[in-house]
């Protein structure tokens, strides 16, 4: 893995250490940014294959990074805080992250999310297949979406949510079968994780197509349904 490079972003200098020795140990090469500012810069100089963002951070604070992250590209990202609450958990998911991981941490967890995140945004075990609907075109091999001939910038999460529902069109599946199907490496994360990406989707490809749509079946969970 020598090739992938990652960004970590923390004004923890301890934790920012504890990362970057860890990670390359497991064969990555990684860069470290004190703090927001400085993680923006390196960005644009040096686009990692994968940012690890701390969201107390002083001047420019990881919410903001991940705003301007996700307005430009879809890179990974994995968000870190020292605050567990739910809500600042889904806040992090609906600005685009990956992840959301809790301090303290063990760092072969740490290391466990960053492959699984990396191996669903380049995609490097799927099959090279297109799943073709009447204005959508999802592509995992490529790791993009096209709808209505517009490509679409989607999160490797909310695409690995779409492809997984489209592949088994009209299934439904539970909240918790999608964390195990999509979210495949065991994450300890709760339904509302699956709601927060299918709310995204949602907005990126409007419900109430003719022909296809994500439906909410009430009181078990989602499926892609196509009709005729």
């Amino acid at each position: 893995m020598e090739d992938i490079r990652i960004l970590v972003a923390d004004d923890d200098p301890n934790i920012r250490d504890l990362i970057r020795l860890y990670l390359e140990k497991e064969g990555f090469q990684v860069s470290v940014a004190e703090n927001g500012d400085r993680a923006l810069e390196m960005l644009g100089t040096n686009p990692p294959d994968l940012m690890i963002l701390d969201i107390m951070m002083p001047g420019t604070d990881g919410w903001e990074v991940c705003r301007q992250v996700r307005r430009s590209g879809s890179l990974p990202v994995i968000m870190l805080s020292a605050r567990g609450e739910t809500f600042e958990k889904v806040l992090g998911l609906e600005l685009g992250a990956d992840d959301y991981i809790v301090k303290p941490f063990e760092a072969r967890e740490l290391a466990a999310r960053v492959r699984a995140v990396l191996r669903r945004s380049q995609g490097r075990s799927a099959p090279e297949e297109e799943l073709v609907f009447p204005g959508l075109v999802i592509s995992r091999s490529s790791y993009t979406v096209s709808y209505r001939g517009k490509k679409l910038e989607l999160p490797p999460k909310e695409l690995e949510l779409l492809y997984f529902l489209a592949r088994n069109k009209n299934q439904v599946f539970t909240r918790d079968q999608l964390l195990e199907k999509v979210w495949d490496y065991g994450y300890p994360g709760d339904s509302r994780t699956v709601d927060v990406h299918i709310r995204r989707l949602r907005e990126k490809l409007p419900d109430g197509d003719p022909v296809w749509s994500i439906r909410t079946v009430w009181g078990v969970g989602y499926k892609f349904e196509v009709k005729g």
